[in-house]
């Protein structure tokens, strides 16, 4: 077997990053209008919004630059309050280096710490850094 990928060889099971943002009526707004959704006003932050905490924290910060997604799986179990701080965090639960593979389990919660929403994303971290 070979030596494990240099970018995973500083990567462990356990580590993670986190991102704290608060979405405003107004940013629901300009997201209706980037959507074409032109219906009743959004109650609360749309789920396509969360996903993309996950895949900001994904390309920026683990693993990083020139991450590629292969799986995201995400299962809403409470509407996100509008105005107020979500975090969303991924943590590696599993490296695949022969393959060049992270796997990573994805939590947002609000500000008191309540599950909005919770899954697993697989990405491909061969050209990271590069």
């Amino acid at each position: 077997m070979t030596d494990a990928p240099a970018i995973l060889k500083g990567m462990r099971v356990g580590d993670h990053a986190s991102v704290t943002r608060s979405f405003s009526a107004d940013n629901l707004r300009q997201f209706q209008q980037l959507a074409a959704h032109d219906g009743a006003t959004l109650q609360a932050v749309p789920e396509p919004l969360i996903g993309a905490l996950f895949s900001y924290l994904l390309g920026v910060e683990l693993p990083g630059f020139g991450t590629n997604y292969l799986k995201q799986e995400m299962s809403f179990e409470q509407p996100a309050p509008v105005g107020q701080p979500l975090t969303a965090k991924v943590e590696i639960t599993r490296l695949r280096p022969d393959k060049h593979l992270v796997d990573l389990a994805t939590t947002c919660t609000d500000a008191a710490g309540t599950v909005i929403c919770r899954g697993r994303a697989l990405v491909l971290a061969q050209d990271v850094g590069a």
